[in-house]
């Protein structure tokens, strides 16, 4: 018999959450291929069958908790090939008979409305993680929001002039996200105390730049990390981005993509948000907010005119970053996306 261990997802995770089965006791299964989910306070994490051979035994259900190194399931070892054959569909049902009609003189009986009802769902390990750091964030350090808005023409205009190229060279769309993490590491380096943090009371400056990008997923919101962004071109950029969306959808990312960080960036603007306060990601000082982009009236050389404008947000950490500094950091950010060629002088 073999057994269905929980795997070790790294030295802070003692607790995990089983996930969804993709087989029920008595399916074949066939060797490596996924059995079982397990759901982490930072990522999920796929169960395969060590061999072929029949799942015989579940000792953990959907929603239950377990340990690593826990046996969740039994295998039976076969020799037997796995079938992969669909399921034979259900047995076609005789259509059910018609109600006899009600006379007229006979008055319908009324049907009581069934009352409303409550769905109770405990919360993911990832929904609670992050349900507490969130917590933590606004309790343990001084939070405030400084605004800006940045004119976007610019970027749209390079997009559209060179997008084409850029795909067929690199494999992959020039995106915003590129621009303002490069822009952030301009940014942070002009202003490096929003990329140190708070530790006692010490202050700990970082001299590379690990950018966090927070995606959402069906499960909840994960910030994987975008390591030594600042070595990185803007296709190296995209592609990372990319590869980080699809793992995160599929729920592939691992726990060391999403541990670290010295910086994030969080884009509301893909849901539609016009602006909001992003809470910061602790241990972390900081975070940038992105938004929708709107086409709005502006004033420029004494005449008002139509651009593409998009409201930007740093939310920081008082007790290390400075009002001033705030300021500073998100018109620089204002400035590089606005005259996007300076990154490539600046790089």
């Amino acid at each position: 018999m073999m057994e269905l261990k929980v795997p070790s997802a790294g030295e802070s995770i003692t607790e995990v959450q089983i996930g969804e089965w993709y087989h029920a006791e008595g399916d074949v299964v066939a060797a490596d291929q996924p059995v079982v989910v397990i759901e982490t306070e930072k990522a999920t994490l796929e169960v395969t069958a060590p061999a072929a051979g029949k799942l015989v035994r579940i000792l953990k259900r959907t929603g239950e908790v377990a340990k690593p190194g826990e046996v969740i399931g039994e295998v039976e070892p076969s020799d037997q090939p796995v079938s992969s054959a669909p399921p034979k569909p259900a047995r076609e049902q005789p259509p059910s008979p018609k109600p006899a009609p009600v006379p007229p003189s006979v008055p319908t009986p009324a049907v009581p409305a069934p009352a409303a009802a409550d769905e109770v769902v405990r919360m993911s390990p990832l929904r609670r993680a992050l349900a507490r750091r969130l917590v933590e964030a606004r309790q343990a350090a001084a939070l405030l929001t400084t605004f800006n808005e940045v004119d976007m023409s610019a970027v749209m205009t390079l997009r559209r002039e060179w997008g084409e190229l850029f795909q067929e060279k690199h494999g992959v769309k020039l995106g915003l996200m590129s621009f303002f993490v490069r822009a952030a590491i301009e940014a942070l380096k002009f202003v490096p105390q929003v990329n140190s943090e708070v530790r006692g009371e010490e202050i700990v400056y970082h001299s590379y730049y690990d950018i966090g990008l927070a995606v959402s997923t069906a499960r909840g919101l994960v910030v994987p990390v975008l390591r030594h962004a600042g070595r990185l071109s803007f296709a190296e950029i995209e592609q990372a981005i990319g590869g980080f969306a699809e793992r995160a959808r599929d729920g592939k990312l691992t726990p060391a993509e999403l541990q670290g960080g010295t910086f994030t960036i969080t884009n509301g603007g893909v849901f539609g948000s016009l602006l909001s306060t992003p809470l910061v990601n602790p241990p972390q000082s900081a975070i940038l907010g992105m938004h929708t982009i709107q086409e709005r009236p502006v004033a420029r050389a004494g005449q008002v005119v139509i651009r593409p404008m998009m409201y930007v947000a740093l939310t920081y950490d008082h007790r290390n970053i400075d009002g001033r500094e705030a300021v500073t950091f998100l018109r620089r950010i204002k400035e590089t996306v606005e005259t996007p060629a300076r990154l490539l002088i600046e790089a």
